[in-house]
């Protein structure tokens, strides 16, 4: 596993838009999720959306019926676009140890580039909707376990293949390698500090090259 605090933005994204509506339609969700980011995914609504986009309430109620299926989409989009800024890029990866810390550096790099301007639009959303039961809880619930899980079962592999210790359980670390990454995304948005993501990626690392289990000759 080598550290490589570089990232490559010019990365080429899994997602594929074809028609005009699609295209339409991808716009509309992005400024939507950051919307929500910035004002909160409860605020967002058709009239709020018509008034950033330049678009008519009639010309968002044909891609959306309500705002509860507005807030839904807006979470699906923010997690199409999470899949394609984290968990794409670090499947090129090797199983085992080099894909967690790829998964681990590729979220660092999600949010120190600001891919949504007020910062991980799950942890904004996460606490917003923690009191407020309903589908749209339910589907930004779906979408941090589906994370969580995935990263879950990189270390479980990487254990499995003996290069990570297994004294600890895999959901045990998985916890602390998210914490670190969540951790720079609020004292940056906190703070204004853009060391934080660098902390973080050195955290990652320490903690799993302490893990790591020897190699014998």
């Amino acid at each position: 596993m080598r550290y490589n605090p570089v990232y490559d933005g010019q990365r080429k994204k899994t997602t594929v838009l074809k028609t005009k509506g699609e295209r339409t339609r991808h716009a509309i969700l992005t400024t939507a999720a950051n919307l929500a980011t910035e004002e909160g995914l409860e605020t967002l609504s058709i009239g709020r959306l018509a008034e950033a986009t330049g678009m008519s309430k009639s010309g968002l109620f044909a891609h959306f019926g309500s705002k509860e299926e507005l807030q839904i989409a807006a979470v699906e989009h923010a997690a199409s676009l999470f899949v394609d800024e984290v968990i794409a890029p670090a499947r090129s990866a090797p199983k085992g140890l080099p894909r967690v810390w790829a998964l681990c550096d590729h979220k660092i790099g999600y949010l120190e580039r600001q891919v949504f301007p007020g910062g991980c639009f799950f942890a904004s959303t996460s606490v917003e909707f923690s009191h407020r039961p309903g589908p749209v809880r339910d589907r930004i619930e779906d979408m941090l376990r589906s994370w969580l899980s995935y990263l879950e079962h990189a270390v479980e592999q990487a254990q499995q293949a003996g290069e990570l210790d297994d004294s600890l359980s895999a959901r045990e670390i998985t916890f602390e390698l998210d914490s670190f990454a969540m951790a720079a995304n609020w004292q940056y948005h906190m703070f204004g500090d853009t060391t934080v993501f660098e902390k973080a990626r050195r955290a990652s690392l320490d903690r799993l090259e302490s893990l790591r289990v020897a190699q014998t000759a």
